[in-house]
């Protein structure tokens, strides 16, 4: 079974701003380097994306994946679950965002879970790294972009 991450960084918007900017998949390539190529495949009964195709190319990591996505009624609360892929046998993860002082604090939860074995320790580290990267580029496309 895989191990659960959790990250967190406050951002400088409001929910819904830092929201449009999580939910707008096909605009990763624009800010986040790993991501190639995005295509949304399916909308929910609201027109947001449901079932999302990625192409990643993260150095010595390279996968193409689908994930099915999930929005709480609030819309402060986005997960996703791997439909399929070729280098992950799983992958489980969420945003949470929640009001803090002027800004909101955006909490990252993920589960990957790899078709090939990796040692415990190199997997937390490149988990470690996958969501740093991601906080670090969500902070600084959502308070370039507001």
């Amino acid at each position: 079974m895989a191990d659960q991450s959790t990250q967190s960084i406050v951002i400088d918007a409001s929910p819904e701003e830092i929201m449009a900017v999580i939910s707008d998949f096909v605009s990763y390539p624009d800010w986040a380097d790993q991501f190639k190529a995005v295509e949304v495949l399916d909308t929910d009964d609201a027109d947001r994306p449901s079932q999302v195709r990625f192409k990643v190319d993260a150095g010595a990591f390279k996968d193409e994946y689908v994930l099915a996505y999930e929005y709480s009624e609030d819309n402060r609360s986005l997960g996703w679950n791997l439909v399929k892929g070729t280098m992950q046998k799983a992958q489980n993860g969420r945003y949470q965002l929640a009001a803090e002082g002027s800004g909101t604090k955006v909490t990252y939860s993920l589960t990957v879970e790899l078709a090939i074995p990796m040692i415990g320790l190199f997997k937390r580290k490149a988990e470690k790294m996958i969501m740093d990267i991601a906080l670090k580029n969500l902070k600084r496309r959502v308070e370039s972009t507001g």
